[in-house]
């Protein structure tokens, strides 16, 4: 079969290398058009695309193999693509937007926490402290809420955040140290 005097395995090819290298190119540079694809979320961008290039892929194949008409190739292709596209969507697009929410915090959500120094805060200067969270490790820098030296490796808690810097003080066991009494005290009320 032809299409306006080309063969339809060269349509198909055509369509498999530019539907293919657009997604490859939405999917690396997508974030700069990220909301193309919120209105109407079953017309991704992603989605379209990949539905072109797999219709593309197995019609060529098709073409090439089998010797079905063209439009039996292009009713089966198209069912392909579809089931396809409908598989790339729930078990891949769907949990990744789920994922990428999840894996969001707030520095208003680091208050309370408890982290461990990886780098130790002089007095009156800066370290590094390191949170374990579901996410991954979040590293931030910090300082001593009372401006007292604060050793690495030691547990601390997590009192304020200003400007990206997290203000904690020492902590261990469920007990903080309280430097003006020189002596431990629960944390719990």
């Amino acid at each position: 079969m032809t299409i306006f005097g080309t063969p339809i395995e060269t349509i198909y090819l055509v369509l498999l290398i530019v539907a293919g290298s657009l997604t490859i190119l939405y999917i690396l540079f997508g974030d700069l058009l990220h909301g193309i694809g919120e209105a109407l979320g079953f017309l991704h961008p992603v989605l379209v695309l990949s539905f072109i290039t797999f219709f593309s892929a197995s019609g060529y194949i098709f073409e090439k193999v089998t010797p079905l008409s063209s439009f039996l190739i292009m009713a089966i292709s198209a069912i392909i693509s579809l089931i396809l596209v409908i598989l790339l969507n729930v078990f891949v697009l769907i949990p990744l937007s789920s994922a990428e929410e999840s894996l969001s915090y707030t520095e208003d959500s680091l208050k309370g926490r408890v982290g461990k120094l990886i780098i130790s805060i002089p007095e009156n200067g800066f370290g590094e402290v390191v949170i374990d969270s579901k996410s991954g490790m979040i590293s931030k820098p910090s300082a001593s809420y009372d401006n007292i030296a604060i050793e690495e490796g030691k547990q601390v808690l997590i009192i304020e955040v200003k400007d990206g810097v997290l203000y904690v003080v020492p902590y261990e066991n469920n007990r903080l140290y309280n430097e003006e009494l020189g002596a431990t005290t629960d944390a719990t009320p």
